[in-house]
Formats: C-alpha cells, structure tokens, sequence
C-alpha cells in the first residue's frame, strides 16, 4: 500500500486533520492481514515540511505540562508506523524537515529523489529536537552523524545524505516512485510470517547481543520452518519458478 501526505499547499505539513487521519489509517493497517508493505510518500513538491509551526510559538509563557500534554500525543501518533509488523518504506520525494524527517527515519528504509532534502533544524528554531529525532537519528547514521546534523541543523541530500545512512538510496526524482514501488513488490512477494518475524528481530538497534540473536533465531527459525509457506518456498525453488506465498 502506498499512503501520501496530501497537502501540497502547506508542503504537507501535519497539522491536527492529518494527524487524527493518520492515527485512523495506521490503527487499520495494523490489523490489515492482507498488507505486505507500506510505502509513505508526499504529494507535491515536498515530502512533509514537519509539524505545524502555526501555533508553536503562538503561546509564550504557556505551562510546560499544557504544551507536553499535546507533544506526546502527536509524537505517539505519528511514529506509530513503527508498530507496524510489515517494513515500512518512505519514498522521499521532497524536502523532509523536522517532523517530517522524523517520520521517514521511522520507517524501515528510505529512498528518496537525488535532489531531496533532509534536515532537522530544532536548533535553528530555538526548539529541543522532538518526534523522537534524538533516538531516530542516531539510530539511523549512528551518534557522531547524528550530533552534527543535529547541533548544526544544516541539510544534507544526495550522495552524501546516501553516505551518511540518511536514505538507503537515490534516485533521479522521475524514477523514485517506480523504484520504490519496484523494491516494494519484491519485499511483498517474499514469506511474509518469514519477513515479520525478521522485522521484529531488527527492531531498534537490534538484538541487545550475540546470545541474544542466536536465541530469536533458534525460536523463530523452526516457526517458519512448520509453515506452508517453507513447502512453497522449496517446491518453487525445485521447480524454478516464483513461489506463491499465503502466509500460512
């Protein structure tokens, strides 16, 4: 499934209608059986241009608690793409800001067009990062990248957004969406209880060790190892063919 931004006016930026309609939207998916995987993109020009600045600032001296009170529920709504049992892919096709880089750090991969511009300027703004982009980003590019994109809150796109670990590739903006969708379609013709249990294998840093690892494997190995989809995965192999998964 590919789910886009839609409000190019504002470069997508997430206001409080698009928030309440992505928590609907992600609260579906995730009891959607049928989803293999989620491609996340903008429409327009922009990826998302982050939170709504509309009112950040609107409320000088405002209490701290009334002000978290509202972060937390929008951080919470936003990022729960991550709860999602399928990989998740954000097609870049614009600038990502703030917010709006959070979210595609949220995602499993990101591809973007070779023009397309990420950055997280909180510190430019007089604002702490928020949206989680403290555990986001150095989760992503590893800490000493993290700390200079965000104590400097400069952009970064291209070739050295690619070698920073910011997106896993880039393509010229008019081949991103068929390449996205390309990769997309070869994430969902693999197992897919083969392909969620490898998901939760690698969620966040991954396992907390070598023991750790070697255990989830010898637990979730011989899971798909009793399902149908083994036996379809070795016929198709004998038979050179492609394998049709049911996930059973």
């Amino acid at each position: 499934m590919t789910v886009r931004l839609d409000d190019p006016e504002r470069r997508n930026a997430m206001t409080a209608t698009m928030t309440e309609s992505w928590g609907r939207l992600m609260a579906e998916l995730a009891s959607d059986r049928d989803l293999r995987a989620l491609v996340v993109t903008g429409a327009g020009s922009a990826f998302s241009s982050g939170g709504d600045l509309g009112w950040i600032g609107a409320e000088p001296g405002a209490p701290v608690d009334r002000l978290r009170a509202r972060m937390l529920p929008f951080y919470r709504t936003w990022l729960s793409v991550r709860e999602l049992s399928v990989p998740t892919i954000a097609a870049v096709n614009g600038p990502a800001v703030g917010a709006g880089a959070c979210l595609a750090l949220a995602c499993d991969l990101r591809y973007a067009a070779d023009t397309a511009k990420f950055a997280v300027p909180f510190t430019r703004l007089g604002i702490h990062p928020g949206m989680a982009a403290t555990w986001l980003l150095p989760e992503v590019v590893g800490m000493a990248n993290a700390r200079e994109l965000l104590y400097t809150g400069r952009a970064v796109s291209g070739a050295e957004a690619v070698a920073l670990g910011v997106y896993n590739r880039v393509f010229p903006a008019t081949d991103l969406h068929s390449e996205v969708a390309r990769i997309a379609g070869e994430i969902a013709e693999t197992a897919p209880i083969a392909v969620k249990l490898t998901k939760e294998a690698l969620v966040g840093a991954g396992h907390e060790s070598f023991e750790a690892a070697l255990r989830w494997e010898a637990l979730a190995q011989p899971i798909t190892m009793a399902t149908e989809d083994l036996q379809e995965g070795l016929a198709a192999q004998r038979e050179k063919r492609s394998p049709r998964f049911t996930g059973r």
